[in-house]
């Protein structure tokens, strides 16, 4: 996962910080090769400190498990390093500092240029590995996906999948009831980490699925199939099964804030995670793009396909915590908590991920009263540079 340059030395002095766990007053932060070195709370800055405003809160990075775009670019369009290194650097500005850029259904080729390129992208700070959405998906549940690329992958499809597993943090979603049960232990074999979606299981295969391994639900609620008195789905089975970890979409149009607060009261917030789905045109003024041939439109806050359909989210993560206090009525430490350490441990990261202590990677954000973030950190390397915060000491 060490796969960022580091910067040396940094002392960040906060107002506030949330270390991963809970909100603490003025704090002094150190951070050296990359690494956080000590947290000191209270104490006056010392002399080259990164010196925070006011109302500013330093907490761990932000990570983000599912995200299709930005700055113009679609992983599918551009599935190079300098196409995910557009997409990454959007949403840093947002407060990411660790994702997985998702490639959705697409032709065999697609996901072998992908493959060919993650060695080098994942040298890319930020990149903790890549989200295979597709193509085993059932064709009931397909949201925007094309149709005639979804598919039971072929030995190019799984040779190519395969090869993700072998570096960083990566997952594939799928459906469990189109695939047979070889192909999950073959995934999980590979290390690659498997999540349900696009998926009219039953509840029973959910739990089928779960008991190979099978351990995410993406985009909880959405394109899966739904609770219902007699037969619960995976919506059910997700908010049952303690060992599944759940993506949500947290903007306001995906899901219900009703529906959002049952979801925390059975999942709670160390199971429950904040992705934000997102699109090319997150960072850019643009109102519409191309999807794999279909022109897709930003009205508002909404993306939509021709026939209506949701296509993604305009979303990034800073606003999804925001989000997440207002629709699901919690303290910023939960929002938080759902946006880095509960991702971090879904990917097996959470000793080096999600917390600022010592040992600790120095993977962070600040952000103020208004939820705007003001600076980000990647391995202890200032990427978000405002005039007050992220220059270290010489």
């Amino acid at each position: 996962m060490d796969n960022s340059p580091s910067f040396g030395p940094v002392t960040i002095a906060t107002p506030q910080l949330f270390d991963g766990k809970t909100m603490q007053g003025p704090a002094l932060v150190r951070c050296s090769n990359g690494i956080i070195e000590r947290v000191d709370l209270g104490g006056a800055p010392p002399y080259g400190a990164a010196e925070l405003p006011g109302d500013a809160i330093l907490a761990p990075g932000f990570i983000d498990i599912q995200l299709n775009g930005g700055g113009g670019v679609l992983l599918n369009d551009e599935p190079n390093e300098t196409g995910v290194r557009l997409i990454v650097e959007a949403h840093r500005r947002g407060g990411t500092t660790g994702c997985l850029p998702t490639l959705i259904t697409d032709r065999t080729d697609v996901i072998e240029r992908l493959a060919a390129i993650v060695p080098t992208a994942l040298k890319i700070p930020g990149v903790l590995g890549f989200h295979l959405e597709g193509p085993a998906l059932n064709r009931a549940r397909k949201g925007v996906h094309l149709d005639p690329e979804i598919r039971l992958p072929t030995a190019r499809d799984l040779a190519a999948m395969r090869s993700f597993g072998s570096r960083g943090h990566s997952i594939v979603t799928l459906a469990p009831e189109c695939v047979p049960q070889s192909l999950i232990d073959d995934l999980l074999a590979a290390g690659l980490r498997i999540s349900i979606g696009h998926s009219e299981a039953t509840a029973a295969q959910v739990k089928q699925a779960g008991n190979r391994g099978v351990t995410g639900i993406t985009h909880l609620f959405n394109a899966m199939s739904q609770l219902t008195s007699r037969e619960p789905g995976v919506v059910g089975a997700a908010l049952d099964d303690k060992r599944l970890f759940a993506g949500i979409i947290c903007d306001g149009l995906h899901v219900d804030p009703v529906s959002l607060r049952i979801a925390l009261q059975c999942k709670g917030r160390d199971r429950l995670m904040l992705v934000t789905d997102a699109m090319p045109l997150v960072g850019t003024r643009q109102e519409n793009f191309l999807l794999q041939g279909r022109r897709i439109t930003l009205q508002g806050e909404r993306l939509t396909a021709p026939d209506g359909t949701l296509a993604g989210s305009h979303l990034m993560m800073m606003l999804a915590v925001r989000n997440a206090v207002a629709l699901f009525g919690i303290d910023l430490a939960d929002a938080l908590t759902m946006a880095s350490r509960t991702p971090a441990t879904f990917l097996g990261l959470d000793s080096k991920l999600g917390s600022i202590a010592p040992s600790y990677r120095a993977d962070l954000v600040a952000f103020n009263s208004k939820f705007e973030v003001i600076g980000t950190w990647v391995a202890g390397r200032p990427m978000q540079r405002t005039q007050s915060a992220c220059d270290p000491q010489e």
